[in-house]
């Protein structure tokens, strides 16, 4: 299965499935189901803030993918450049706190053809009132989604990225327009992440580690 589709994601992302349990009830609240996710809420007053959502709302997406911790594993392992391993290590430092990064693997991957990323980076750059930059992106994206590629599959095992709990957890906070984050615990391992370099416009930049997949799963 592959991380790509045959349309740009904006805001929901055709193929996804559901995760096996859906996130918990807020206190005192109904549980979320996730046709109310993808569904819900009504728009927000700003347009930065409307795009901040979507993208919270598009990375938890992109982490519940089923091929997201084989196509990370690609990333790491890979000889060749993978895009859709790129698209997730951006969606994981994006929750992680670590907007830089993220935007920068981001770019890595729309310069790859994935125009999904693309759009990602339009969002970005939208929560952040930089909308010039946001349509640049907005346009590359559509581009990049008409533009024939050969999708890459991911084979192998579809294991799960992140715990089940951790991510329910992380799309109800979603759901209802809280900010996404992981617990501690995962915060810390991409925090602890190799670097490479000190970037002008991005820093130091986290790179993927041979071992991210099993610290993030908490497998042995």
């Amino acid at each position: 299965m592959t991380i790509e589709h045959d349309r740009a994601l904006h805001p929901n992302m055709a193929g996804v499935h559901p995760p096996t349990r859906s996130p918990r009830p807020q206190p005192g609240g109904a549980g979320v189901s996730w046709d109310r996710l993808l569904t819900a809420p009504t728009p927000l007053s700003s347009d930065h803030q409307q795009a901040a959502h979507e993208l919270d709302l598009a990375a938890s997406l992109v982490l519940a993918m089923p091929s997201a911790a084989a196509s990370l594993g690609l990333l790491v392992d890979g000889e060749q450049i993978h895009p859709e391993g790129a698209l997730v290590l951006g969606a994981l430092l994006y929750v992680a706190g670590h907007r830089d990064g993220a935007q920068f693997w981001w770019q890595f991957a729309a310069g790859g053809g994935s125009y999904t990323s693309a759009s990602f980076l339009s969002l970005l750059h939208r929560s952040l009132g930089e909308f010039l930059d946001a349509e640049v992106w907005r346009q590359q994206a559509e581009a990049l989604a008409t533009t024939p590629r050969t999708p890459q599959r991911v084979l192998g095992s579809t294991r799960a990225l992140l715990p089940a709990k951790v991510l329910t957890d992380i799309l109800a906070r979603c759901h209802y327009g809280l900010d996404v984050k992981l617990p501690p615990r995962l915060a810390a391992v991409i925090h602890q992440l190799p670097v490479a370099g000190d970037d002008p416009d991005y820093g130091e930049l986290p790179q993927p580690s041979a071992t991210l997949v099993r610290d993030l799963t908490g497998e042995p």
